[in-house]
This record gives structure tokens, sequence and C-alpha cells, in this order.
């Protein structure tokens, strides 16, 4: 389903997306995506109702973007999610915005450091690819 997000979010939006971006707090978002004006949406994927009942941690990703967003597939019931929150279709060949996150703008600070932590994770994976005999010594791979 990220996968999907991604390519969605990219070829539809311009946005540079990584999956798996461990916040300043130690949550793990499933996919941040850098926009072409700075703008970063999370966004959260739920496979089931289980899956979604059972995360109690989403609301402290609401700080760590401009827009907050769910991404599901097309038959889990989206009357469970906020209404406040974004709301993308997926599945791991493609998405669709169904209904757009509000945006919340973040603070300068914050801003630079996600933008900061977002382009030295999307490097070291690149080097890691390139060179995973490196990565492993570091403990990236």
């Amino acid at each position: 389903m990220a996968r999907g997000v991604c390519r969605a979010l990219s070829a539809e939006h311009d946005f540079a997306c990584a999956e798996e971006v461990t916040l300043a707090t130690g949550l793990r978002v499933d996919v941040m995506a850098l926009g072409p004006k700075g703008e970063i949406w999370v966004v959260e994927c739920k496979s089931c109702r289980a899956d979604f009942v059972s995360d109690g941690k989403w609301q402290g990703y609401l700080d760590w973007a401009d827009r907050f967003f769910w991404a599901v597939g097309p038959d889990f019931p989206t009357e469970l999610l906020p209404e406040r929150t974004g709301l993308i279709l997926a599945d791991a060949w493609g998405a669709e915005i169904v209904r757009m996150g509000p945006e919340t703008r973040l603070a300068g600070a914050r801003r630079k450091a996600l933008t900061l932590r977002l382009a030295r994770l999307a490097a070291r994976r690149v080097q890691a690819a390139r060179d995973p005999d490196a990565a492993a010594r570091r403990g990236l791979a």
C-alpha cells in the first residue's frame, strides 16, 4: 500500500517520498512526503479494521506534518477514520486522494529539521543500495 501511495504522490503531485521514517519522538511513520514547495505530508497506512483500532499513536504524527492522511484499501470501513484527516484509497500499484487532509503549517524550525532528516535518510538509503557491505558495517542495512 505504501508503494502505491508513493507512486501516486510522486507522479500526480510531484512529491518525493520516503517509507518508514522515524521521527525525533521515536514514532515511525509509514510514508513521509516532501512537496515541491517544502510542504510535508504524513501518510499512515492501515490494512484492516483491527490494524486501525489497535493504533493509539497516530495523533502523535499530527505535529510532524502540514497534512495528515490515512491510506486504506478499497474495502476498508472508512467510516472509522476521523473526518478531520485526509483519506487516500490505495493498493500496491497506485492511490487516489479522496479527502484532502486539513492544513496545519509546521513551524519553520521543525520543517527545517524534518527536511534535513528526510534528505539524510534518502542519501543513506541510496548509499546503502550502492554499497551494501559498507552500510552493513555501519549498521544501516
